[in-house]
């Protein structure tokens, strides 16, 4: 598959291409371009030519234009399904519950930009200002760098593009080179529905790109799913140029369960948060944090429930777990497991790999002092268990991370369950379920490193806009 600049399928200026392989059987799935400084600047460029024209339609002509697209994905949504199970590693069902995302995301976000509004300060309303009317429009900020990582690009993708577009910006996407080629099949779409040349653009490509990206002053916004390393990275080149920057970052969410807790329903929701995209979710459950208890009993548990988890060829139904992204992903969360164990846990269940097959693994005896309980994220399908006493203990145990992405607590008490909610530093927290939700309407981001700024439905044209004041002065109309 070809990079998308300026409306037309192109090859790197240089000719050179990656290589996309199926991470679960190795076959070589389709090359795409490996970009390079000119192919960025090229982007730049077309962007910001589109986005004076694209700006100037009426908020209508883009909402149906991308009503087109909408109806074009749902034709064509099954083998994008099919190819995003390919390239990513996930089960198809996993991959067909995505796909299908990528549509209904991009309808709600249209349906809910036809209501955007601006405000009206009527005058009088301050001393002064009697002959005064202010009212407040919402404006695009120009040209926006979509960063879109491996775990889910068709999600994340429509996430961050649908507001994007429809408030009168344009979009450069910069997709991980690792699983490309459902999101290019996406953006084609755009150019059959109508959607003028430049508007959106997708580059693939290694750090080097986008670092290009994020560094111009050319760009004006950037959004960003990804590791706290990178975007910390990405806020200090926006900081140079004062750029605007949408920062969703890493999780190591704690999973709280008390010992009025259901014990039954903890262990699915742990195996669910643990098995999802073999593990590969910002958003799941890492930190297992059991009321001591009851802890033994969770553990046993859970550790029957692992063992029934049927890993394989992602294609096949009977399959309810695929692999993570490649080796090296794999390789990595090896190392963690060993790191875990060198400081004193031990490995109660799997802790082995096969290629990019990681087996489910449950890890016992941790405490508060590793690395684990703290700021390391295992992104894969691991689970943690720590014991604790107190509700007090938990809170502060899941304090100490400098991660704040979501959390969950189990618990009969409601008393208990708001304390810990409200307690515990996190952009979400679920009660009597894991932290593995993202609702399409929610407000979703991160407190501490975990990111900055919100995403979802109800508050990304905030994002995604910036509000002018328009004044109508000497009025005097009371």
């Amino acid at each position: 598959m070809k990079m998308v600049i300026d409306g037309q399928q192109v090859d790197s200026s240089n000719g050179k291409v990656i290589e996309i392989r199926n991470p679960a059987t190795g076959e070589l799935l389709d090359t795409v371009p490996d970009a390079t400084i000119e192919d960025v600047d090229r982007a730049i460029a077309a962007a910001n030519r589109a986005q004076k024209e694209w700006a100037k339609l009426l908020p209508i002509e883009r909402a149906n234009m991308l009503y087109k697209v909408v109806e074009i994905a749902r034709r064509e949504i099954d083998d994008i399904a099919v190819l995003l199970s390919k390239e990513c590693g996930k089960p198809l069902r996993e991959a067909q519950f995505e796909a299908n995302e990528f549509p209904d995301l991009l309808q709600e976000y249209i349906e809910k930009y036809k209501h955007l509004e601006g405000r009206v300060i009527e005058n009088g309303f301050e001393a002064g200002q009697d002959g005064n009317l202010f009212v407040t429009v919402r404006m695009p900020y120009g040209v926006s760098v979509c960063l879109v990582p491996f775990n889910y690009p068709v999600e994340l993708m429509a996430q961050k593009i649908s507001s994007t577009l429809l408030a009168g910006n344009t979009a450069i996407v910069k997709i991980s080179p690792y699983n490309p080629l459902s999101c290019i099949r996406l953006v084609n779409m755009f150019k059959e529905a109508g959607v003028p040349d430049g508007v959106l653009q997708i580059i693939t490509g290694g750090v080097e790109v986008g670092e290009r990206l994020t560094h111009s002053d050319q760009i004006h916004m950037i959004n960003f799913t990804g590791s706290t390393a990178t975007g910390t990275k990405i806020y200090e080149a926006a900081a140079k140029n004062l750029t605007k920057v949408s920062l969703e970052l890493g999780g190591n969410d704690a999973f709280i369960l008390c010992e009025d807790g259901d014990i039954d329903l903890a262990v699915e929701e742990v195996v669910a948060g643990r098995i999802l995209c073999s593990g590969q979710v910002c958003i799941a459950t890492k930190r297992l944090l059991i009321q001591n208890s009851v802890k033994e009993e969770f553990t046993n548990k859970l550790i029957e429930r692992f063992k029934k988890i049927k890993q394989g060829d992602p294609l096949d139904d009977n399959n309810d777990m695929g692999c993570m992204i490649n080796e090296a992903a794999a390789e990595k969360v090896q190392k963690q497991v060993e790191l875990c164990v060198a400081q004193g846990a031990k490995i109660a269940l799997g802790g082995t790999h096969e290629g990019a097959f990681y087996r489910p693994t449950v890890l016992v005896d941790c405490t508060r002092d590793m690395d684990v309980m703290k700021d390391m994220e295992i992104f894969g399908p691991v689970a943690s268990i720590m014991g604790f006493d107190t509700v007090d203990e938990a809170i502060d145990i899941a304090n100490q991370s400098s991660l704040g992405l979501g959390g969950c607590v189990f618990t009969s008490n409601m008393k208990t369950a708001l304390k810990v909610c409200r307690e515990v530093i996190t952009g979400s927290m679920n009660i009597n379920a894991s932290s593995l939700l993202r609702s399409h309407e929610m407000p979703f981001g991160g407190a501490k490193k975990s990111g900055l700024g919100r995403e979802g439905v109800c508050v990304s044209f905030d994002e995604v806009t910036q509000e002018k004041t328009i004044v109508f002065r000497n009025l005097h109309l009371m």
